[in-house]
């Protein structure tokens, strides 16, 4: 087998319409369709899939994650620029959604929590000849966001695979 990448990740919400909606105003998706008050299936903007994001609801009264329980730790999106990088912070900082930031040497990365608790990532991939060590190393490490938009410049791309 030979696996290319992640296609898309389906969630179970607990409320549907909340959910749609923090995922399309927080985090930019569009919403290629809703099933009733039951699924909603949504594309990142510039992706070629059908959908990136499924939507399952199953009800208001449904548990929590816990975190550090078996299961999903959290999904990661890939940004273009640092300066998205820095835009999706003050966003996530809005909605009273981040919860972490942090540098990983090959990336720049915020942590985010949806209604539900469910964590997510956002990072940004450092041009990969700037990767040096890191790209063998584990590193996780305090970010400051605004000294990296500054060593890069606002419009500087990620590394692509």
């Amino acid at each position: 087998m030979a696996i290319k990448e992640l296609n898309h990740a389906v969630l179970y919400v607990s409320d549907l319409d909340r959910s749609v909606d923090f995922y399309t105003r927080v985090l930019g998706f569009d919403v290629v369709t809703k099933e009733g008050g039951f699924a909603a299936f949504l594309r990142a903007g510039g992706s070629a899939n059908h959908h990136d994001l499924g939507l399952f609801a199953v009800g208001k009264e449904a548990p929590r994650p816990h975190r550090g329980e078996v299961g999903l730790y959290h999904l990661a999106w890939e940004i273009d620029t640092i300066e998205d990088l820095a835009e999706t912070a003050s966003t996530l900082a809005e909605a009273n959604a981040l919860v972490g930031m942090s540098d990983h040497g090959v990336s720049k990365s915020l942590y985010g929590q949806d209604p539900d608790g469910i964590e997510f990532e956002v990072m940004w991939r450092v041009p990969r000849e700037d990767w040096g060590a890191a790209e063998h190393r584990g590193i996780v490490r305090p970010l400051d966001l605004e000294r990296e938009v500054l060593r890069y410049g606002r419009a500087t791309a990620g590394s692509r695979r």
